[in-house]
């Protein structure tokens, strides 16, 4: 159905020949890649492939959207088909992509064939097990019909209406799975969440599921994230196509309205059985990834946390495809192959910090884990965490215009101690130039000499260096590195609603409204920090360092206009604590077993 409000949009690019990978519209043309053939002077075919290019299907609006098909050659076997969704562009390959990132996120050219769509499966792998790969062209990509909606109702109609086309092909089974990272794990709860008949399992590794809350507004502060970058070096479309502008729908409500509520998936309509991959390293998807797991209303579901980037672990990490191919071999293809009873429902992974690699495939009970010790440290007048409230109260102040100024308070472990769950800071925090702010926390992991650790998001031999202390400055980006678990909340925003928050650890922040405060007045902010795994040493510590800029490495480089006046953080914010102003931090303290 249309969005409920009007929607900016901004111009795109039209395909060029040669670039993304666009070789032309060519509808009704089919062709054969022999095994043994290396297209993309990447990696070689294992067995021949028919590409079926830019197949027709009408949805209901009679919109056309247009598809490619990689499946066996010359099979009379009906396989299930998986489909690639995004707007990104349906021969938009990795070897496409990855060029754009530090290190090629350290997947070498051998782990691809090219075939496959950005964020999506390799027909390389799927076809020779007797699946197709549908990659395709969303409303107005390519050389579809229409406005590029993203994410939302408009593109999970869509969605449905592919999938029961598919399903109806000569070639299909009648059983469509989908799977992929990011933008492709996103669109999937959407879709599911319309419960298309045909659709009998999805795979979204890491996707978020709220674009308010997890991107663009994480908190009520606005960023553009990567999109900027995405809309000028990915998305294409046709001269009357644009895409969504979220600045600019932003600008018109920069509290929730319909537009930004058809932005949010209702997990609890998700029906199909789910495998679900995510991190703590993600910027983006770690908490789209937990509201699944705990509110997709059945037990055919699965969650696998990981420690490593998403597209090294789905291009580089043969049994992470291997995995893969047992879930949609029971789901898809209905063999009895005992998934249900070898999979573990949860497996976690906690980071080390440092040189050391991270310990994974834990396998818990649930998540959050059932016995978790959420112990609260109070913030002490020496800059430490504590169990005991501060004899009298106290306050620091920083300087909120400064990514160097902040307030910081450390927790010394005095016994090993693993750390998985949800934390939670609740601040009493007051601002004397402004009637809004913006506060933003971090936990960063020390060393036993106080220095503040990064974890390596990539196995180290996978990298070009022997150290993160070799990773020049230039290299230090967001999908290489990780620096502890955040939490962002605009101070007008503060409100709860209880009854719609995951976890009591994590409140729901309803966003509709700014109640403005008079300067100088102290204010209680409970904020949630996205999912932490991490082990700690003794002599090891902890610090949750509090201040009025983003305090992690910013994902990619922004081409985003600067924000405008009214909504940057001026002038020193003042946290306070001990007597009536009890802040703390909640951590999931969990049994450690080595």
């Amino acid at each position: 159905m249309p969005n409920p409000v009007q929607v900016a949009t901004r111009r795109i690019e039209v395909p060029k020949l040669g670039e993304n990978g666009y070789v032309g519209f060519t509808p009704g043309k089919s062709e054969v890649l022999k095994a043994g053939s290396n297209p993309f002077d990447a990696k070689p075919l294992k067995s021949d492939i028919q590409i079926d290019h830019d197949v027709e299907i009408v949805v209901r609006d009679g919109a056309r959207l247009y598809i490619d098909v990689y499946r066996p050659a010359g099979s009379t076997e009906k396989v299930p088909a998986v489909l690639s969704w995004s707007f990104y562009g349906k021969k938009y390959s990795a070897l496409d992509m990855l060029p754009i990132c530090v290190w090629n996120c350290c997947v070498p050219r051998s782990d691809l064939s090219g075939l496959e769509k950005f964020e999506g499966l390799d027909p390389e792998y799927w076809c020779p097990k007797g699946y197709a790969i549908v990659s395709v062209d969303t409303r107005g990509a390519g050389h579809s019909d229409g406005q590029i909606c993203v994410m939302g109702s408009q593109d999970a109609e869509d969605g449905y209406d592919v999938i029961e086309a598919v399903a109806k092909m000569d070639w299909c089974n009648g059983s469509v799975g989908m799977a992929g990272n990011s933008a492709l794990a996103i669109s999937q709860w959407f879709i599911a969440a319309q419960q298309p008949p045909s659709l009998k399992a999805i795979a979204p590794w890491e996707g978020m599921g709220d674009m308010y809350r997890e991107q663009f507004c994480r908190g009520g502060w606005f960023s553009m994230s990567n999109f900027d970058l995405i809309a000028k070096a990915i998305v294409r479309g046709q001269p009357n196509s644009g895409l969504e502008d979220f600045a600019e729908m932003y600008r018109r409500s920069p509290t929730q309205n319909d537009y930004w509520k058809d932005k949010r998936v209702d997990m609890t309509k998700i029906k199909c059985a789910a495998y679900i991959r995510g991190s703590d390293v993600s910027s983006i998807h770690t908490m789209g990834c937990i509201r699944a797991w705990l509110e997709i209303p059945h037990d055919n579901k699965w969650i696998h946390w990981s420690s490593k980037q998403e597209w090294y672990e789905l291009y580089c990490i043969p049994h992470a495809m291997d995995e893969l191919s047992v879930f949609f071999d029971r789901y898809l293809r209905d063999v009895q192959n005992d998934w249900e009873k070898k999979t573990p429902k949860v497996r976690w992974s906690a980071l080390q910090f440092g040189n050391r690699e991270p310990i994974d495939d834990i396998v818990l009970e649930g998540f959050p884990v059932p016995d978790t010790d959420y112990r609260e440290l109070l913030l002490q007048p020496d800059g430490k965490l504590g169990s005991e409230k501060a004899a009298s109260a106290g306050s620091v102040s920083y300087n909120s215009e400064d990514h160097k100024s902040f307030a910081d308070f450390t927790y010394t472990f005095t016994e090993p101690a693993r750390l998985i769950g949800l934390p939670k800071a609740v601040l009493y925090v007051s601002c004397d130039s402004r009637d809004d702010f913006t506060v933003f926390t971090i936990l960063r992991k020390k060393d036993k000499d106080g220095k503040d650790l990064m974890h390596l998001n990539f196995p180290m031999k996978a990298t070009p260096v022997n150290s993160i202390e070799e990773i020049p400055e230039k290299d230090q980006a967001s999908l290489n590195l990780h620096l502890g678990s955040m939490g962002i909340l605009r101070a007008s925003q503060r409100a709860i609603d209880d009854s719609k928050s995951i976890h009591p650890q994590f409140p729901f922040h309803p966003h509709e409204k700014q109640e403005k405060i008079e300067p100088g007045t102290v204010v209680k902010l409970e904020i949630g920090i996205w999912a932490m795994g991490v082990d700690f040493d003794a002599g090891e510590s902890i610090s949750l360092r509090i201040g009025g800029q983003f305090p992690s490495i910013a994902e990619y480089k922004s081409f985003s206009q600067p924000r405008p006046e009214h909504e940057l953080n001026r002038g020193s914010h003042t946290v306070h604590f001990g007597g009536d102003y009890p802040s703390s931090v909640i951590l999931p303290f969990t049994p450690l077993k080595r």
